[in-house]
């Protein structure tokens, strides 16, 4: 069985894109940048909704080819681009970059991958993963909080129908402020 890990960069206020879907807000140090770029690198299987989608494959798909782009930024784009990728969306297109298309029930295709030996999956969007906490099916929560008030935007954490308890696995501080907490989800 594969773990199911949600894992993104948040605002003090709990936002993961603010009102605008701008996710820019978040600016990481050389060392955190490094930490996502080798969590990317270990991750067995990433699962998309088409909003993040989008944005990540706007950018990642081209970033090490453009003027001045640090090696750092140059290896993330490498390493994102050959883990392998499900992006579940109503409408079919065809992805790029190791990537495969989901159109059926997100929380059926989830559960079908994680019950699979896989390595660790992280599913990134704050939409998709709603639907996988909701279903619990979510082992693992990372939360990188930036010292940054967005003011309002789309939420990390959905309301649940039931509370949900945590048990802290790890802490761990970045430069300029940012603060990570990882959680095993125990019920």
């Amino acid at each position: 069985m594969s773990l199911l890990s949600y894992a993104m960069n948040v605002s003090l206020d709990g936002v993961v894109a603010d009102t605008d879907g701008d996710l820019g807000w978040s600016t990481p140090s050389d060392e955190l940048f490094g930490w996502w770029s080798d969590r990317v690198a270990s991750t067995g299987t990433a699962l998309y909704g088409r909003r993040l989608w989008d944005d990540m494959s706007g950018h990642w798909l081209t970033a090490d080819e453009r003027p001045g782009v640090s090696a750092a930024h140059a290896e993330y784009a490498r390493r994102w681009r050959a883990m392998p990728k499900v992006v579940f969306t109503s409408a079919a297109f065809a992805p790029t970059w190791n990537a495969r298309v989901h159109t059926g029930d997100a929380v059926a295709e989830i559960a079908r991958l994680r019950a699979e030996d896989g390595g660790r999956m992280d599913v990134a969007g704050a939409t998709l993963a709603a639907s996988a906490l909701r279903a619990g099916l979510v082992d693992e929560i990372v939360v990188v909080t930036h010292p940054v008030v967005v003011g309002g935007g789309r939420a990390f954490l959905p309301s649940l129908p039931d509370r949900m308890t945590l048990d802290l696995r790890e802490t761990r501080t970045f430069p300029r402020g940012v603060l990570l907490t990882r959680y095993a989800v125990t019920g």
